[in-house]
């Protein structure tokens, strides 16, 4: 099982390789570049565990089932 500075890790990693790849290019928008990076697979794979029970998956994602339905529908997800 993963813990979270395992994802932690895994997120750091992946932007020390994206600088790296730009290769002194100036980047830009790079918050929303991760969240949207990390929200809709986090979405995706809570939403799977729950057999797509929102009410379920936004009590495990600690968020207001509306919120969550917003963001599924943000995503395409539903």
């Amino acid at each position: 099982m993963k813990r979270a500075n395992d994802i932690s890790a895994c997120i750091a990693g992946a932007l020390e390789t994206y600088f790296e790849d730009l290769d002194g290019e100036v980047p830009g928008g790079v918050y929303d570049m991760v969240l949207k990076s990390v929200e809709r697979p986090m979405l995706e794979v809570v939403l799977n565990r729950t057999g797509g029970n929102q009410t379920q998956a936004a009590e495990i994602l600690g968020i207001n089932r509306n919120t969550l339905r917003k963001k599924l529908v943000d995503y395409k997800l539903v």
